[in-house]
């Protein structure tokens, strides 16, 4: 009897264990609860149900976490598992749990695959709850997908057909759950997938339904006094309106994104409010209160140590003092975006800073030299000008309509130069930079190719087809293996019984016998198949922003609006009248 009794204790020690995890994981603690379930499987349990829910929730924690390569592995372990012993309940979790864990990897059509399992089995269980959540996990893998694709820089609604497609997708994925939570009756659910549908629909390019969508979103977090979700609406809002023209409006959601940021006390949503304001009012030309938030942006990201949010503050605050004609003040700030984009390694910042720079002196010079030539104008030939007109602006001898034009009608030649040549910079290359992604960015930035795939990519090509041929047949036979988790390990089951050796035989003949369920892991190995020209070539790195910056930038949106005005702004001086170069 004392085995069994020994057995009895160790039983409750790895469940005592497991409970103590999860209670810590629930808390937000997922490093002690990670610990505590690595310490159940250590001690181990012949019950294969506990077994599952150990490995279901140390996939959870280290999703959580951001480990996605841990997490896959454990939610491997429990989809093997639960298929094996025909729990569809908990296939169809764990499913949905790797599916998900997939997405962030960027493997998103062995996602698709998961994604489709968890979607077939809720549908033969009739379990509508676990249907709406395969639904939304769908719409979420096709949405990421879509953003994956739209590395090029292209503003909303211009992205290639290719994301155009996934989009369209993921918002039917949406639109279907949205139809379920309804008639569950299940509001916090249609507020999430109505801030998704609208983010999807804000991608495409559709606007006013992007717009609708996130009322609704804002609606149901006031419901239910979420300010969290209440702020992101807001800021979504503004970020649609600003696409459908209407700067004031989305000027005053991005105010009440600011009031909420402060609210929740969030420094660097605060600042990322305070730089979209600062780019609106750049858009309705009020350049005095554009800089007054570009500089309380500046502010926040000196105070958070942002670098690149402090160089994107530069760069705006630049911007708006020549367009208010402050050239001195807009060459300091120059300066001051050239200095970090050295710093941060940003060649595309750097060459735009440069850029800026050239023009500016020469813009100075222009109006140096005006200076100097009305100087001497002034004292040999001061009687030629008219009453009233403004000393120390032009040289002498001006026909009189030229009290028409503004003082910055050369600048404007150059400003409609070097607007164009920053369009680089403006659109944020994907491509140069250093990355300087903070705990704020997306999770979606981590790289779409597991890092032992990354090897295959580096190696010295093989000159023998046939031995390369070989090469992949064998290392899809060993993804097949990683996919099936070899039924002789599974982490914290023991078998020291002849109890559990006869379970175990069970599970290995069961493993063994085909079955119709086999079909899905061939889709997996196919997906994976699909997958050769990832190993080749890492994707592009996630785009490189500070955390005070928000995702969605205006640059694109401010230099096509500044160019639409430009023939407002300059006024063309008479025939016959030549501005003096610098020196």
């Amino acid at each position: 009897m004392e085995p069994l009794a020994s057995s009895c204790r160790m039983e409750n020690s790895c469940l005592d264990l497991a409970l103590e995890g999860e209670r810590l994981c629930k808390s937000g603690d997922y490093r002690a609860g990670v610990s505590f379930f690595e310490s159940a499987i250590q001690v181990g349990t012949e019950d294969l149900q506990i077994l599952s829910a150990i490995y279901s929730q140390l996939g959870n924690a280290y999703f959580h976490l951001q480990e996605y390569h841990k997490a896959l592995e454990y939610h491997r372990h429990d989809l093997t598992l639960t298929r094996t012993i025909g729990d569809e309940p908990g296939e169809a979790k764990a499913s949905g749990n790797l599916g998900n864990t997939l997405k962030l990897l960027g493997r998103y059509d062995e996602a698709v695959v998961c994604c489709q399992r968890h979607l077939d089995i809720t549908r033969a269980t009739y379990d509508k709850v676990g249907q709406a959540r395969a639904l939304y996990n769908f719409g979420n893998v096709y949405h990421a997908n879509g953003k994956s694709i739209c590395w090029s820089g292209a503003e909303p609604g211009e992205f290639p057909e290719e994301a155009k497609i996934a989009l369209r997708k993921a918002a039917q994925y949406y639109e279907a759950n949205l139809c379920l939570v309804k008639d569950l009756g299940d509001r916090a659910a249609q507020g999430r997938t109505h801030g998704n549908l609208g983010n999807t629909y804000y991608l495409l390019g559709d606007f006013e339904d992007a717009a609708a969508a996130h009322e609704k979103r804002l609606l149901i977090a006031k419901e239910f006094g979420d300010k969290s979700a209440e702020r992101r609406a807001h800021c979504n809002l503004g970020n649609a309106h600003i696409f459908l023209s209407q700067f004031e409006v989305a000027a005053g959601h991005y105010k009440r994104t600011l009031q909420l940021a402060r609210l929740l006390k969030d420094k660097a949503v605060e600042a990322q409010a305070c730089y979209s304001l600062g780019n609106t009012y750049t858009l309705l030309q009020d350049y005095e209160r554009a800089i007054d938030y570009h500089l309380k942006h500046l502010v926040i990201a000196q105070d958070l140590n942002d670098r690149v949010g402090e160089g994107r503050a530069y760069w705006s605050l630049g911007n708006a003092h020549t367009a208010l004609g402050n050239h001195q003040q807009a060459m300091y700030f120059a300066e001051k975006h050239l200095e970090i984009a050295k710093e941060t390694g940003d060649r595309s910042a750097e060459e735009t800073a440069r850029m800026n720079l050239s023009d500016l002196r020469v813009v100075v010079g222009l109006k140096s030299s005006f200076h100097s030539n009305s100087f001497r104008n002034a004292n040999t030939n001061s009687s030629s000008l008219p009453a009233g007109f403004p000393p120390n602006s032009f040289s002498g001898n001006v026909p009189l309509q030229l009290n028409r034009c503004s003082t910055k009608d050369g600048f404007f030649d150059l400003l409609s130069r070097f607007q164009g040549n920053r369009m680089d910079d403006q659109r944020c290359s994907l491509m140069d930079g250093q990355s300087h992604l903070t705990a704020h960015s997306s999770p979606s930035s981590s790289p779409p190719v597991a890092d032992r795939k990354s090897t295959l990519g580096s190696e010295t090509p093989l000159q023998d087809p046939g031995h390369f041929l070989e090469l992949l047949d064998s290392s899809q036979a060993r993804r097949l293996d990683d996919q099936r988790v070899s039924q002789s390990h599974f982490p914290g089951l023991r078998l020291n019984t002849p109890h559990t050796q006869s379970l175990y035989s069970r599970l290995e003949a069961t493993a063994e016998k085909p079955q119709g369920d086999d079909v899905f892991f061939d889709m997996l190995v196919k997906c994976q198949g699909s997958r050769l020209n990832d190993q080749r070539c890492a994707a592009p790195p996630s785009k490189s922003k500070g955390p005070t910056v928000p995702d969605e930038d205006f640059f694109s949106l401010i230099v096509r609006s500044q160019s639409n005005r430009m023939e407002e702004q300059r006024v063309l001086a008479p025939l016959g009248i030549t501005q003096s170069k610098p020196d």
